[in-house]
């Protein structure tokens, strides 16, 4: 008999799986951990390891992703309105979860996590858009979605590179009136 994905023992082996990769990111760089490394560290066969993840990167976008969901708190995205306070604490906490990684030592693979950072942020978006938009079309909430995750990207790696000094919160309020009322340029009044 086979067990479901959603079984709380198959839920409960991936999570240990998931946390053994995090236990030993926190001591060698994510090169030199192996697939055997995690289930010694987890205490599980291959066959169970490969039966939850296809390979060591899939592992790793799958802990990335949950980890900055955890960040975003995404049950408050799933019931709040995209207004200023959403966009400081989504800045935030896409700052703090560069912060976390940087300090994990995963270079090499920021391509994979800005990417993923990007992905989860166009879902968050786009359901923030979607209920508060709901008559408008669809193609136009996700371009909008596209755009404002590869922005909130941008300025926290803009934000990580020159401007530590100066809290995320603040560093973000400052553009939120642009971003909330749109960019008229050219307009005469």
């Amino acid at each position: 008999m086979t067990q479901s994905k959603t079984d709380p023992r198959v839920l409960r082996t991936r999570k240990l799986i998931m946390d053994s990769f995090i236990e030993l990111s926190a001591k060698k760089e994510f090169k030199n951990i192996t697939v055997k490394d995690i289930t010694t560290e987890a205490m599980i066969n291959r066959a169970t390891f490969y039966y939850h993840f296809d390979d060591i990167y899939d592992l790793l976008e799958k802990v990335l992703s949950e980890v900055l969901l955890v960040n975003l708190n995404y049950d408050f995205y799933q019931n709040d309105k995209l207004n200023e306070e959403a966009f400081v604490r989504i800045f935030t906490a896409v700052t703090n979860f560069q912060k976390s990684l940087s300090n994990r030592c995963h270079r090499g693979y920021e391509d994979t996590i800005a990417r993923i950072i990007r992905d989860q942020l166009e879902i968050v978006f786009y359901k923030m858009l979607e209920k508060q938009h709901s008559t408008e079309n669809e193609q136009t909430l996700k371009i909008t979605a596209v755009m404002l995750s590869w922005g909130i990207y941008g300025a926290s790696v803009e934000w990580r590179r020159n401007s530590q000094t100066i809290p995320p919160q603040e560093f973000i309020k400052s553009v939120i009136p642009y971003i909330m009322s749109g960019i008229h340029f050219g307009s005469k009044d």
